[in-house]
């Protein structure tokens, strides 16, 4: 027997002043875009933006149903939209921002399981990897170089 290690490196800015102009942006558009997220069970707004290899930019947010496992993610959203919109174009990074209505999110909150998955596809999908933004309501940013970090046993086609 041994035992394996698995990382996911992760850059940490203190204030989202000290990212770049490109990422401020984009994780501006995604915490204006939580605002309009549709949590009335939970509360729990989340906002997601999107850079496209062309340079624009995308946004979505969670949309919450009484039954919850219908309820339909931010980064899912942003993500199918991309591909409607732009089909075959490379997302080059993905800016998520949270906020609990319930009590201030001071720290970021990373992607559930399935957001997971369905980044890693989009990156499979489009032969590049996705830098993904993190941040909660308030505090530092996350970044991870690649969504396929987040996810380090991916399940992917050679399984099928």
């Amino acid at each position: 027997m041994r035992k394996q290690l698995f990382k996911c490196p992760v850059t940490v800015f203190d204030l989202p002043d000290e990212l770049a102009p490109g990422d401020q942006a984009l994780l501006a558009l995604a915490r204006q875009t939580r605002e309009d997220a549709y949590a009335p069970y939970s509360g729990f707004k989340v906002g997601a933006a999107a850079l496209m290899e062309n340079g624009e930019m995308l946004s979505g947010t969670n949309y919450e149903n009484a039954s919850y496992p219908l309820t339909i993610c931010a980064e899912q959203a942003v993500l199918a939209a991309a591909s409607s919109r732009f089909p075959g174009m490379a997302v080059r990074a993905l800016a998520i921002s949270v906020k609990n209505l319930k009590q201030v999110i001071a720290h970021p909150a990373a992607p559930c399981g399935a957001c997971r998955q369905v980044i890693y596809e989009t990156e499979r999908k489009n032969d590049a990897g996705i830098r993904v933004i993190l941040q909660g309501e308030t505090g530092p940013v996350y970044i991870i170089e690649r969504g396929r970090d987040l996810l380090p046993l991916a399940f992917d086609e050679t399984y099928l």
